[in-house]
């Protein structure tokens, strides 16, 4: 089992930036990716950014490419998600997850644990 917690949401206008944390413990793996999804009212749920815990590769959807960016504290097995230049589209509960699959999380946006989510508001 694998326990998630994020932190770091709230509101904030558009133009600003906000960091996303996803804290995690239990029977880790360094064969694990930590993905961050969102979900807007109204709409499914939709892969945001990865990042694989053995080499550290990234991927992200095109919507977030140069402002977003994803990173792993190795020693505090804290993946963050550095959130810039929001936009109002951006507005959704953001949930971390973590699975041993990077392509199922990738492709498939399905992942075997999940936080609890955090809310992002990103106001005109």
């Amino acid at each position: 089992q694998v326990q998630l917690v994020e932190s770091g949401g709230g509101l904030v206008q558009a133009g600003g930036s906000l960091r996303l944390s996803c804290a995690a413990s239990g029977r880790t793996s360094s064969s694990y990716v930590t993905g961050w999804f969102r979900q807007a009212p109204g709409k499914e749920r939709e892969f945001v950014a990865a990042i694989r815990w053995s080499g550290g590769s990234t991927y992200y959807t095109d919507s977030v490419k140069g402002r977003f960016t994803i990173s792993r504290d190795y020693g505090k097995n804290t993946v963050s998600l550095q959130m810039n230049s929001l936009k109002p589209e951006d507005t959704a509960v953001y949930y971390c997850a973590v699975d041993s699959d990077y392509r199922r999380v990738i492709l498939a946006s399905r992942a075997e644990y999940w936080g609890q989510g955090t809310q992002v508001t990103v106001s005109l």
